[in-house]
């Protein structure tokens, strides 16, 4: 039988292990959700305001991928050193988990105790940490909450309204802070009725696509369409794609809702005349998730469509990360005879580059710079070098937004083959673009 004293130390080791993080001897999630609810219920009896901190390293998972596990752990700890010198001993600094760390500040003068702490905690990560031998610089994004002088908040609001402002924070750039708002906590909850009746919407089959001409600029007849995604969302009406693909991205639902859009853009261009092209947009995200070529392949087999009249449209964005895989995935739908076009073309900084590195079959000259032509001698400069870069590349070209007889007069001038826009057709259902298609035919043979 264990002595008592040795007994007690056991019980006190036990007891300190369950409350406190291995890895930094910080107070743990359970021990910090404690403090929390202790310091809620001080500050309302008190009537004193009080802040949560959430704190995400950045580049963390970077310095996990290159240089191990272990790095990271010694990382971590070099972390919750440098934190736990530039906060009170008032204040409660807790890992939560992860590259996840908070603090509780209570009885400071709000909000401007959280903001000083919140430099305080982004300076102290400024500097470069030594890993034994290897350097990794990290910084921390952080998000800030507050319960007011009546104490109105619970402890999961609390805990979810400084989530809220850490994503914020990190959205805006990394490395800086930000405090929740009521504005944040509505944007939040439309966020999450969006992304409900985005589910709803893709298993009820709600959306549609919408067909806007691509046409030759010399001789004005129909090239093919462009495949436009729409949702009519149920109380609110028309959604551009703007108001809700990011969402989509972001929850994962661009996978099944791109596939969708690619089975029914080839259905549709096989009721179609054999020689038009259909494109199909396909987001980064989208392209980064397994199973895009797959979801090529199926629609095609499906809808019995040549693989030489589709034509998937990406922008710089889906050539910005994994390089190698991503131009083997363009490889790979080339040999299928797929046709792979550049979208926005000029709008980013590398976009001659990868034309370098892929032998994409067309670019698309982005609307901002058709837009001014005319009136915008730079504009009308970028598009000339385009073309003329395209051409000399073997790469054909095709303006989008062509609205003037002015733009499409100056783009013909400067030799681009196609165009598409409010001029030569709205984007439109379906049914309306065959019919377009059949008064084109009747007026050829007149």
């Amino acid at each position: 039988m264990l002595p008592l004293r040795l007994l007690n130390q056991a019980l006190e080791r036990a007891s300190y292990l369950a409350a406190h993080d291995l890895l930094t001897g910080l107070p743990n999630r359970g021990l910090f959700t404690d403090r929390l609810r202790q310091a809620l219920a001080l500050a309302r009896r008190d009537a004193e305001p009080l802040a949560v901190l959430c704190l995400d390293l950045d580049r963390f998972k970077e310095v996990n991928d290159t240089l191990g596990h272990a790095a990271g752990d010694r990382l971590l700890q070099e972390v919750a050193k440098r934190l736990s010198a530039v906060v009170r001993e008032s204040d409660t600094l807790a890992r939560l988990g992860g590259d996840e760390f908070a603090i509780i500040q209570p009885k400071a003068r709000q909000p401007e105790a959280a903001d000083a702490l919140a430099r305080r905690l982004i300076a102290a990560l400024e500097a470069p940490v030594d890993l034994g031998g290897d350097w990794a610089s990290v910084g921390v994004s952080i998000g800030i909450a507050m319960v007011d002088q009546s104490g109105s908040a619970d402890l999961t609001q609390l805990m979810r309204d400084a989530d809220l402002a850490l994503y914020q924070a990190k959205e805006g750039g990394r490395g800086g802070y930000r405090f929740f708002s009521p504005e944040m906590n509505r944007k939040l909850l439309e966020r999450r009725a969006l992304e409900a009746d985005l589910r709803v919407a893709l298993a009820r089959g709600d959306f549609r696509l919408a067909y806007q001409p691509q046409v030759n600029l010399e001789s004005g007849a129909v090239m093919g369409a462009e495949a436009l995604l729409r949702w009519e969302r149920p109380g609110v009406g028309n959604m551009p794609p703007d108001r809700f693909i990011s969402v989509a991205e972001e929850t994962g639902l661009i996978g099944p809702i791109g596939t969708w859009a690619l089975q029914e853009a080839c259905r549709e261009a096989m009721t179609w005349p054999d020689h038009l092209t259909i494109a199909v947009n396909v987001s980064p995200v989208q392209f980064r998730q397994a199973g895009l070529f797959e979801a090529v392949v199926s629609a095609l087999e499906s809808s019995g469509l040549a693989p030489e009249r589709l034509e998937v449209e990406i922008t710089e964005g889906v050539l910005l990360n994994d390089t190698d895989e991503t131009l083997a995935t363009l490889r790979r739908l080339r040999s299928l005879g797929v046709k792979i076009a550049m979208d926005d073309f000029g709008t980013g900084y590398s976009s001659l580059g990868y034309l370098q590195k892929f032998p994409f079959d067309k670019v698309k000259i982005d609307r901002s710079f058709v837009r001014h032509l005319g009136d915008d001698r730079s504009a009308e400069a970028i598009v000339r070098a385009v073309v003329g870069m395209s051409h000399a590349l073997g790469v054909h070209t095709i303006a989008e937004g062509v609205e003037t007889a002015i733009q499409a007069d100056m783009l013909r001038q400067k030799g681009c083959e196609e165009v598409q826009g409010y001029m030569y057709g709205k984007p439109m259902p379906a049914e309306a673009f065959t019919e377009m298609l059949v008064r084109s035919a009747e007026t050829a043979r007149l």
